[in-house]
């Protein structure tokens, strides 16, 4: 029977996606496991893949149009197997299904109570494990991946599945010992909390008896499927050198290599076991070849230089494209044009005497396993600034103002789509080397697509550094909720006053754009003050 695949939900926020490219096309045959597109949300372009097998039959969004959740994205089935009732909305299962409804309603009255107690008498020593509520917000859980198969022995602690919620893939172990003996939700699949996930008992118990409790229908559909339950081993993308050494590659690295005609024999891999996945494929360089030498030319001389054509200018046809938004950069455009307008931005800047950071980050870098960066120093610096100055740890809420009692920092980090701001939690309560090592760690997984929805969420203040490229001076547009946002500049070297004598320092210039709403001018002055404070004594953030 055909399978419809619907645009999936592939972040908490998505509300639609955009199909960036199609690595299969109608009448291709589909392995579980194989990559169908890539699909763009508006956090990141992800690859999909299929947890169905047999024919793409039909696909209903073509390659750059998005679609909301929940659209039509494709049918897979048999070769020739007539879909025109899914494209077209047939009545005819919801009317086949309402006559068996009518035709077994009379039984069901009858035998309710026989039905009731044999789903009372369940085995002993046999446990139905339900979907779990692995997040406050979770309502419905995807098995990612099961990590037993039915008919296996189970042990107390054993990892039965991955889970994906709606913030995180989770492990989900088990509680209890026995035989895996049925498993209700596929990989790939989804279903609401408490929905009936795996039963685990002796080996030999009469699954049927266990699933009366559920409604007929679904039993009788959930027994089919373990009746008719075949063990298929996933085809493996490998590929055989010449020297008889195997290769293992993912489906859409061979697609991709297949399209480039790279050999995937010369490509390196960086996946589990040296597998080659798709950015390898995307950052190969081939070995360079060596030019044969040009050609030497003789030597123009007085005659033939006065006998050389008129220079020629350049002539060309004028060409551009256009290409579609990414998920990504739209939500972007669209947060930060409504920060522009609905927040009255102004802007204050100040210039920092660094020679004492300079010095104290040389002493601290000098310890063993330690690294700050000057970065790290601003972040500690504002945290402790917020501290003396709330009305800057602020959000406005149109009838009210927050004052947020806690100080978590946001770090603007670029990535090839677009900018994500990572947040370090409770920054006020850690020291140098802790914000360090957590804004390395936040900012590399950041540009890995490896984030998780909560570490992008909750900051109070923002601070984005382009000093790393030069930049001396610039301004941000504010990060709402947040009321302000520090743009850091370069340290640069240049002549400076001190003690009425004109030496060489080095200096940072800092611009804090306001929400004039909650932050008035005087105010983000004396922030800032209290911020030059703590950066040109920084024994004082050590305190």
């Amino acid at each position: 029977m055909a399978e419809v695949i619907n645009m999936p939900r592939l972040s908490d926020t998505m509300e639609e996606g955009t199909v960036a490219k199609w690595l299969k096309q109608v009448g291709d045959k589909i392995e579980e496991g194989d990559i169908l597109a890539e699909i763009e949300t508006d956090k990141a372009t992800m690859e999909f893949e299929s947890f169905h097998e047999g024919t793409l039959l039909h696909i209903g969004i073509a390659e750059g149009d998005g679609a909301p959740v929940d659209s039509l994205l494709a049918i897979i089935g048999a070769e020739g197997e007539d879909i025109s009732g899914l494209l077209n909305g047939s009545s005819a299962p919801a009317e086949e299904s309402a006559a068996v409804v009518e035709e077994s309603a009379a039984p069901k009255e009858e035998t309710a109570d026989t039905s009731a107690s044999a789903a009372a008498e369940v085995p002993e020593g046999v446990e139905v494990i339900k979907m779990p509520r692995l997040s406050d917000t979770m309502e419905e859980g995807t098995v990612a991946s099961w990590l037993k198969k039915v008919g296996d022995t189970v042990e107390e602690g054993d990892i039965l599945a991955e889970i994906e919620t709606d913030k995180a893939t989770m492990e989900f172990e088990s509680f209890y010992s026995g035989t895996l003996l049925y498993i209700g939700i596929q990989e790939g699949e989804s279903s609401p909390v408490d929905a009936v996930l795996a039963v685990i008992g002796p080996e030999g118990t009469d699954v049927d008896s266990v699933l009366n409790a559920k409604p007929a229908a679904e039993k009788t559909a959930n027994v089919e499927a373990v009746k008719e339950e075949k063990i298929v081993e996933a085809p493996v993308a490998v590929k055989t050198m010449a020297d008889g050494q195997r290769i293992f590659a993912s489906p859409l690295a061979k697609k991709i290599a297949s399209d480039k005609g790279i050999d995937l024999s010369q490509v390196t891999g960086s996946g589990d076991q040296g597998r080659i996945v798709k950015k390898d494929i995307e950052n190969y360089q081939p070995a360079t070849v060596v030019a044969p030498a040009a050609p030497v030319e003789e030597p123009k001389t007085a005659s033939n230089a006065l006998a050389s054509p008129m220079v020629q200018l350049p002539v060309g046809e004028e060409s551009s494209e256009e290409v579609k938004n990414s998920s990504m950069r739209k939500t972007i455009a669209k947060v930060l044009v409504n920060s522009k307008q609905s927040a009255p931005h102004f802007y204050l800047t100040i210039e920092v005497d660094m020679d004492s950071a300079k010095a104290a980050r040389a002493q601290i870098n000098s310890l063993p396993e330690t690294k700050v960066s000057f970065n790290d120093m601003v972040v500690k610096a504002c945290a402790m600034a917020l501290k003396k100055h709330p009305q800057v740890n602020t959000t406005w809420n149109g009838d009210t103002i927050r004052y947020n009692h806690h100080i978590s920092v946001g770090v603007a980090v670029a990535v090839d789509e677009g900018l994500v701001v990572p947040v370090v939690k409770f920054t006020d309560q850690m020291s140098l080397t802790q914000i360090g090592a957590s804004v390395k760690d936040l900012a590399g997984r950041a540009r890995n697509k490896k984030l998780t929805i909560p570490e992008m969420e909750g900051s109070t203040f923002t601070v984005s550094n382009l000093g790393m490229f030069g930049i001396q001076e610039f301004t941000s547009i504010i990060n709402q909720p947040n009321s302000a946002i520090l743009s850091v500049g370069a340290i640069v070297q240049k002549p400076v006053v001190k003690n009425g004598e004109i030496v060489i320092g080095h200096t940072m210039k800092v611009t804090l754009a306001c929400d004039h709403r909650t932050v008035d001018g005087a105010v983000g002055a004396q922030f800032l003050q209290t911020l030059r404070a703590f950066l040109e004594h920084p024994v004082t953030m050590l305190a």
